[in-house]
């Protein structure tokens, strides 16, 4: 006799599990802990089998009597639906282990290594803010451009141009990376190349009209800013280096006794690739050091030159000044917008070209590499300019300041 909800609802558990039957070898087995497991009996090739269709109410009597005649009828085709289950599951696990977000997790972990913390961080954030939340769980071989393009227009319809076209070359360095897994075929990021908006190139804000520097000058002596941080806001113009290269700087970078006072910035927080930054023969880039610099540098040492770091960070001066120090202090001063601390590097190599120094001179002091074969071969690091450079450019901020004729600023090698 059919079974019906009220007799199962109704059934007791006993000392020994025992079975209500339905019909077809369909049956719920109670057990004594109470739980109602539906069962399915069943003969192929002689053996008898029992395949398990879930717990009652979980699964209702309905849903049992379906997942039964469903099993019946690949008994009909000669197909054991027991191992068929099992088929499935492991065509399931292996849709799992080949999923975008572990394909991606995979090529983040062998790039890791090749990269600086700071952009494993960028690249990894990247993918979990934007790709893994739509398209991580999917097959990666699965995935096409209908699924990749949402991705990218919901970037640029935020305005996020710079953004898309980042996130598409990585996305396609994931599917290349499972191709050459032998996971995917194709790249199907590839094909959106053309589809993105050109990029809007945005230089950093900066000044270059002699006028308007010497009023930036002006106003950045009335900063009123804890003594540290005026330091470091006083030196940014006259190095006209990477910002980070400020914050990060340690005493011990530093020779302000010697013939040539310098700053040696070590490969460690220098725009370079991780390879560069550890390797023992990749040489420090040098900042000759202005008389002003140096007067700066003498009155700054008797406050943090007890400590490792020339701005230890307001919190903890065990740690440096926080990368965002120079920008709110333009920012204090009125100048939010209009010029970056990494701004004073265009402003010095638009004004100092300008004034007829050598080229790649300027190129040596903002440590920029050279492209092409002149880069692999020239060495020149030009110092004996550089040191005339950064003095006569100290003087010239100088000039602006007072509001004086600005002397022009020619090279004597040149």
């Amino acid at each position: 006799m059919p079974l019906t909800d009220v007799a199962i609802r109704k059934a007791k558990p006993k000392e020994k599990p025992y079975k209500l039957a339905d019909g077809g070898g369909l049956f719920v087995l109670i057990n004594p802990s109470g739980s109602k497991w539906w069962r399915l009996k069943y003969r192929i090739q002689g053996k008898e089998k029992l395949l398990s269709l879930g717990t009652y109410p979980d699964t209702s009597l309905t849903d049992a009597r379906g997942k039964r005649d469903e099993a019946r009828k690949l008994l009909a085709a000669g197909a054991d639906p027991g191992e068929q289950r099992k088929a499935s599951k492991a065509a399931g696990a292996d849709r799992a282990a080949n999923s975008f977000e572990v394909i991606a997790r995979e090529w983040l972990a062998v790039k890791q290594p090749e990269w600086t913390s700071k952009q494993f961080e960028k690249e990894r954030d990247r993918l979990q803010n934007h790709a893994f939340p739509r398209i991580g769980g999917k097959p990666i071989a699965q995935l096409g451009v209908s699924d990749i393009r949402p991705l990218l227009t919901h970037q640029v319809s935020q305005g996020h141009i710079e953004q898309a076209h980042r996130l598409r070359h990585q996305l396609s360095r994931v599917f290349r990376f499972a191709v050459a897994t032998e996971r995917a075929e194709r790249d199907p990021a590839a094909d959106l190349r053309d589809t993105l908006p050109a990029r809007n190139p945005k230089n950093h804000p900066t000044i270059t009209d002699p006028s308007e520097v010497g009023e930036l000058m002006r106003a950045m002596e009335g900063f009123t800013g804890t003594f540290s941080v005026r330091c470091a806001f006083k030196l940014a113009p006259l190095w006209f280096c990477r910002p980070g290269e400020i914050r990060m700087a340690e005493w011990s970078h530093f020779d302000l006794d010697g013939e040539h006072p310098t700053y040696k910035v070590p490969p460690a927080i220098r725009k370079l690739k991780k390879a560069a930054k550890e390797n023992p023969a990749t040489p420090p880039h040098i900042i000759p050091l202005s008389a002003q610099a140096i007067a700066i540098l003498h009155e700054l040492r008797l406050l943090t030159g007890h400590g490792r770091y020339l701005f230890p960070g307001a919190r903890d001066p065990r740690r440096h000044m926080s990368d965002g120090a120079i920008n709110a202090a333009l920012s204090r001063i009125g100048y939010k917008g209009i010029i970056t601390g990494h701004g004073f590097r265009h402003m010095a190599r638009t004004l100092l070209a300008e004034q007829g120094w050598g080229a790649e001179a300027l190129e040596r002091q903002l440590s920029h590499k050279e492209q092409g074969v002149v880069g692999v071969y020239n060495k020149a690091q030009h110092l004996a300019e550089r040191r005339q450079i950064m003095q006569a450019w100290a003087d010239y901020l100088d000039a602006l300041r007072v509001g004086g004729q600005a002397v022009a600023l020619k090279s004597s090698a040149g």
